[in-house]
């Protein structure tokens, strides 16, 4: 009788290749946004960085994603199993490619197309590399996409997961329908080839890992990187108090006159487990303020990263204690036909309410309320100086955000559901498109006072060089960012057009109006909420934010108790007695 010796189990792969493997995923996804940025046809991606990878497991689960906007945290890796319940893990085939942007599945807008495949290594299926990036018009009835907008339908086409190439060839009857059906469809093309490239490139270089580690020592690698990160947030999550937590806001409106919408959460927190529920948040509106359930789930996963871990990337391992519940055809679980187009505005006040309901028990972590919106504006038309040739320009803004104990707020930086976005250089905005900027600078007083000020917001003014229409969508002026622990709340957006003119207006959400040449635009961000007593703040520190223009001498006196004389020098005896009144001078 011959016996057979039994096959000792693999080693668990040592710390130090752990954490090699663990940097060489987020490397892998670093190189995948660099193609698709570098390879991309249009400003909102090659400028504006409005795109997002990851790189995947077999089941789908984040190994590594690069940065990018942090609404799409962990939201790539649902598309991927959305596409498997649909088809089958089977149906995966190498080569192929898939392109969705449905908003009921993604939670995003149209114009944001989600594009993956599938990685094989010696025929076996290892992962998928899954990218995302904001397509510049999707055929919707407006450019770009509308404003005003009561159903999806009028806001582009919407695709379910669909090949795109099939064993490694395009289809190309599909990629010509989605040209024909884009106003810019060269670039759509483009983009979309932009984003393949990025899959190739995270195939290449996960199949590189493999070559070089090997399948098992990598699972193992993987399963630890996993392990670690789950132990260490529900650690994080223990140590916050058991209770229950709440906060509310309100969105402005709609963009069809129906508002303020509210927002409601409660935060359960149990020993490792917390558990947001948007109960009592207004349901789906008319206006295209809507959101899928996805994204919702990657805004709450936002505020916790935000409070839990933050400094640990995100991995298959993340987010195992933390459950989002909404309630069906709510502005937060929209159902079709709702219209979704500017489904983030409610995510970005979302973001802020989770941090405030959970202030009192982390007080050292948490900040004031941030502007809040992406604060959104078009200008699109044709352009005189290229022979009436069309142009889009797509662009959201910067504004405060808020103060945070032990440092003030950021001036001019762009919103939380944003993250790596990064601002048009003027030189571009102004050889692109028809229209010329005047001034872009800080605005004073727009930031919360409070002991650690909110950041200022922004302006921006340009003159329109040919005749144009100009698309706005910019939120929370009902709830500015407000301030914590006695700082003070601050000051919302505002967009002039012709401003000292008999046709001057102001507003903030519009879809297609008019600018005639030589038209002004004096578009303005809102800024953050302050912490902590204004009173106080250093008073040689509001003497800073004097001179540096982000505190006029008389918010100086009225909001922070502190007297400049003529050579703004502080006035010690003067500001004591401003500060005896005890409270900012209304």
């Amino acid at each position: 009788m011959t016996q057979t010796a039994e096959r000792p189990a693999p080693a668990a792969a040592d710390p130090i290749t752990t954490e090699i493997i663990r940097n060489a995923f987020v490397s892998c996804a670093q190189d995948m946004n660099a193609t698709l940025i570098r390879s991309s046809y249009t400003p909102i991606i090659y400028e504006g960085k409005d795109c997002s990878v990851a790189i995947l497991d077999e089941n789908g689960d984040v190994l590594g994603q690069s940065l990018g906007l942090p609404l799409f945290l962990g939201n790539l890796e649902i598309c991927v199993k959305l596409a498997a319940e649909m088809f089958g893990w089977d149906a995966f085939r190498p080569g192929d490619v898939f392109y969705m942007n449905d908003s009921y599945m993604t939670g995003t807008h149209l114009n944001d197309a989600t594009i993956f495949g599938p990685i094989y290594w010696h025929d076996r299926l290892v992962g998928f590399s899954a990218t995302r990036a904001h397509w510049l018009d999707v055929g919707g009835k407006d450019a770009g996409g509308p404003m005003d907008s009561r159903e999806i339908y009028q806001e582009g086409m919407r695709w379910g997961p669909t090949r795109v190439y099939d064993r490694g060839e395009p289809r190309e009857d599909i990629i010509d329908f989605l040209r024909r059906n884009g106003r810019f469809g060269y670039s759509l093309v483009g983009d979309m080839n932009a984003q393949v490239a990025a899959c190739r490139t995270g195939e290449a270089r996960f199949q590189a890992i493999l070559d070089r580690f090997g399948y098992e020592t990598y699972v193992q690698a993987r399963d630890e990187i996993y392990r670690q990160s789950e132990q260490l947030e529900r650690e994080a999550v223990s140590a916050v108090p058991d209770g229950t937590y709440q906060a509310s806001g309100f969105l402005d409106n709609d963009g069809l006159g129906h508002g303020p919408i509210p927002v409601k959460l409660r935060i359960d927190i149990e020993g490792e487990q917390m558990a947001i529920d948007l109960d009592g948040t207004s349901p789906q509106m008319e206006g295209p303020v809507n959101c899928g359930f996805a994204q919702t789930v990657s805004a709450c996963r936002v505020a916790f990263k935000l409070l839990i871990n933050p400094d640990r990337p995100v991995d298959g391992g993340t987010f195992h204690t933390l459950d989002v519940k909404a309630q069906k055809a709510s502005i937060m679980d929209a159902q079709e036909p709702a219209a979704c187009q500017w489904y983030f505005s409610s995510l970005g006040l979302l973001i802020d309410l989770v941090v405030t309901a959970l202030a009192p028990v982390l007080p050292d972590k948490v900040a004031a309320a941030h502007f809040g919106d992406s604060m959104v504006m078009f200008l699109a038309g044709r352009d005189d100086r290229r022979g009436g040739q069309p142009f889009l320009h797509v662009m959201p803004h910067a504004g405060g955000w808020g103060g945070f104990e032990g440092g003030d707020g950021e001036d001019g930086l762009i919103n939380n559901v944003n993250g790596g976005f990064k601002d048009y250089p003027v030189e571009v905005f102004e050889v692109k498109y028809p229209a010329m900027i005047r001034r872009y600078e800080f605005r004073p007083d727009t930031g919360g006072p409070g002991r650690f000020r909110g950041g200022c917001g922004l302006r921006r003014r340009f003159d329109v060089e040919s005749e144009s229409s100009l698309y706005l969508w910019l939120e929370r002026s009902v709830t500015p960012a407000w301030g914590l622990f006695g700082g003070g709340d601050a000051v919302g957006p505002d967009v002039v057009v012709n401003a000292g003119r008999e046709d001057e207006l102001h507003m903030l959400k519009v879809n297609a109006h008019p600018l005639a040449p030589a038209s002004v635009v004096d578009l303005m961000t809102g800024g953050g909420g302050g912490f902590g007593p204004p009173f106080e703040r250093d008073p040689e520190r509001v003497r800073s934010d004097v001179l540096d223009g982000y505190v006029s001498r008389d918010a100086a006196a009225r909001d922070y108790g502190v007297a400049l004389d003529d050579e703004l020098a502080v006035d010690r005896p003067a500001t004591e007695r401003l500060r005896a009144t005890g409270s900012r001078i209304v």
